[in-house]
């Protein structure tokens, strides 16, 4: 499965990651996988762990190819399990063919997908990407999609932290909203798309300016007017949305657009915490 972590920046969601990835220790409590006990001394559980910073881990003078090699080595592999290894990243993040070219006249795109191929060489069960898109290249991110959708359908766990709300809806099976240290919401996106008290979001493009406000109608939890645009959160589309029609015709409004979206996730991290996701 694929795990979001979301959260501002200062949310605490590094310091869990260096945690789970073993390269810091906690000021209490344990965390395990699978029984094992995660911890900076704790090797052998490390080897099941594949680790991708958001700040590249690559030796650009390298080629990608004995980028590679040095990372197999750390996890003890040669010869032909190393060789393999390195063909099946190289072909699940698209690179086979530039293999033998040094890593500084990569892409950015590239290099992200070169340090995802370096976490997974060793095979791990347990793969950590800490905003693994950043900088890229839409043709590299949707080869990243990819590759994290083969992995995850191969029985790979994943956890993803990003700031971009369309990845989550796209690979994530269940998300955890941090903010101040602490896991403030957790659940599949559709049980935390319920805990805003919208039910619909309505966005009515107006030909004509309303004479006066919508207020007080009732659910109609909020709404924003800057002529032409009115965006409304209603309780029941269908119960509330005729009601606010004809408030808008009484007030002399004339419509001209009108379409419906369900909150996002950034609207359910806005309304836990008060502060948008790239604050």
């Amino acid at each position: 499965m694929c795990y979001g972590l979301l959260g501002p920046n200062g949310a605490g969601k590094s310091t869990l990651i260096s945690i789970l990835a073993g390269t810091l220790n906690a000021d209490s409590g344990e965390l395990h996988l699978e029984g094992e006990r995660i911890g900076v001394r704790e090797l052998k559980v490390k080897q099941r762990i594949g680790y991708v910073p958001q700040d590249l881990a690559l030796y650009e003078d390298l080629s990608a190819l004995d980028n590679l090699r040095f990372f197999g080595m750390l996890y003890d592999l040669n010869g032909a399990a190393l060789d393999a290894g390195i063909v099946n990243v190289l072909a699940i993040t698209g690179l086979g063919d530039r293999s033998k070219d040094v890593v500084r006249t990569f892409s950015g795109g590239m290099k992200r997908r070169l340090n995802i191929a370096g976490a997974l060489l060793h095979d791990p069960d347990f793969l950590i990407l800490d905003e693994p898109t950043v900088g890229v290249d839409p043709q590299s991110r949707n080869l990243i999609f990819d590759a994290l959708e083969t992995l995850v359908a191969a029985g790979k766990t994943v956890l993803y932290t990003t700031h971009y709300m369309e990845e989550v809806e796209r690979l994530c099976h269940a998300v955890a909203i941090m903010d101040s240290g602490k896991v403030i919401a957790e659940g599949e996106v559709s049980e935390l798309h319920r805990l805003v008290p919208a039910e619909t979001v309505v966005h009515i493009q107006l030909e004509a300016p309303l004479t006066s406000e919508l207020d007080d109608i009732q659910g109609v939890l909020s709404f924003r007017h800057v002529h032409p645009a009115l965006t409304l959160e209603l309780e029941d589309l269908t119960r509330d949305l005729p009601v606010v029609l004809e408030q808008i015709a009484l007030r002399g409004g004339i419509v001209e657009d009108i379409h419906t979206e369900r909150p996002s996730l950034e609207s359910v991290f806005l309304h836990l915490t008060g502060r948008h996701l790239r604050d």
